[in-house]
């Protein structure tokens, strides 16, 4: 079990992240690509693992199949640039210190990485080299996907939080969670205990990591808490070429997309509709594309329902004369 023990000021203090990171989605992928085959994420980590370019390799040396690599590696950035921007100049201090911490733990101390923690220059080079491959090969050509998925899940969780409150949803980041007292436990394979240090907790959902939660503990800074999103990458498809919104002018999205003010599966959906199973399908990508649904795997039933952009859209359309 994972045990994270909030203060009072780490309770008031919970936000959501505005956007997904770069850089973390980065490292989360070079994690995948060494753990074990899932199910939902088995042809993606196979393509993954095809597709990762030789000059990111040395990544590899960094980060783990847990992906807790050093905290300098995966800043909290808006982009590619300022995140770079944010590891090159990382504190000699720091950068020794997670070098160490990581390689006591997980990962063997090669040449390179004593290059990094010497700061040598051409170490360091490679590492903006490695990073900027693997951005480019693994990251960018997504990018469109994970935004959509990402935005989907904060309206989602945004629209718990008005209606059940912050414990509650803190508990439904992930199956098996429970609170005891006012320490929230993950029911997971990972073990250990983080004390937040009563600046606050940035939560953060990947589509593209379906191991348990990962808390960086920051002194001085808000913690960050990185958790599987309800619907991962796989999930969402291909996007479709133009503005996915326009697939919302056909009459059977449309229809879709007001049968999702309650919860249901794709069969339901089709049934409903009168139409194919794998029809239905596609009207629930494009809505998902959209931002106005979000789906949700239980055991292996997947269930999709409104956002609050979507209920606005139906209210909206309902009232216009």
């Amino acid at each position: 079990m994972l045990s994270v023990s909030f203060t009072p000021e780490d309770l008031l203090g919970v936000t959501f992240a505005t956007g997904p990171a770069p850089l973390m989605e980065l490292v989360l992928v070079a994690g995948m690509v060494q753990r074990d085959v899932s199910p939902l994420f088995g042809r993606w980590q196979h393509a993954a693992r095809a597709g990762f370019p030789q000059a990111a390799r040395r990544l590899l040396e960094l980060v783990p199949p847990t992906a807790t690599a050093p905290m300098f590696l995966d800043p909290l950035s808006h982009g590619l640039e300022d995140g770079l921007d944010a590891v090159l100049s990382a504190p000699a201090d720091t950068v020794r210190a997670e070098l160490g911490r990581v390689c006591r733990t997980s990962r063997p101390v090669t040449p390179w990485i004593r290059g990094l923690a010497d700061r040598d220059k051409e170490a360091w080079q490679d590492l903006e080299q490695a990073l900027r491959s693997a951005h480019a090969s693994l990251v960018a050509p997504s990018w469109s996907r994970v935004r959509s998925g990402f935005d989907a899940e904060r309206a989602w969780r945004t629209r718990f939080l008005a209606e059940h409150g912050i414990r509650a949803t803190l508990a439904g980041l992930v199956p098996g969670t429970h609170w005891r007292g006012t320490t929230l436990v993950f029911d997971c394979a990972k073990h250990g205990e983080v004390a937040l240090t009563g600046h606050g907790l940035v939560l953060l959902p990947s589509l593209v990591w379906d191991g348990p939660p990962l808390v960086a503990v920051h002194e001085g800074a808000p913690s960050i808490l990185i958790y599987p999103a309800l619907t991962p990458l796989p999930l969402l498809g291909p996007r479709e070429d133009g503005d996915p919104l326009s697939a919302l002018l056909g009459r059977t999205r449309a229809a879709a997309l007001g049968l999702l003010t309650q919860q249901l599966t794709t069969t339901d959906i089709a049934r409903e509709l009168d139409i194919s199973k794998s029809s239905a399908s596609e009207h629930t990508k494009a809505l998902r594309d959209a931002r106005l649904i979000v789906t949700e795997r239980e055991g292996k039933a997947v269930r999709h329902s409104c956002t609050p952009l979507g209920l606005d859209l139906l209210t909206g359309s309902a009232a216009a004369p």
